[in-house]
């Protein structure tokens, strides 16, 4: 059932629709699932981080304090195109 991609964990991707239009960012992980790709955005300012927002984390031995974490950008796979070197 695994599907082939044009890129993988770790490339380096530009997106080319949508709301992160014209950014570079690198591939976190793939979710075959629902066709879709975690981004991690290079060069966000104050004003992209407040569009991304934070979520909560519950308390746990990884995290025993619990807290806030900044949330990933995920886009679906055709909206990104590998980035030529």
């Amino acid at each position: 059932m695994s599907s082939k991609y044009h890129v993988k964990k770790n490339d380096a991707v530009v997106v080319n629709t949508g709301e992160w239009k014209d950014r570079e960012a690198k591939v976190l992980a793939i979710l075959p699932k629902k066709d879709r790709v975690v981004l991690e955005i290079t060069g966000l300012t104050d004003d992209d981080r407040a569009k991304l927002g934070k979520r909560s984390i519950k308390k746990s031995q990884a995290n025993p304090n619990g807290g806030m974490i900044e949330r990933s950008v995920s886009v679906h796979i055709s909206n990104v195109n590998k980035k030529s070197e």
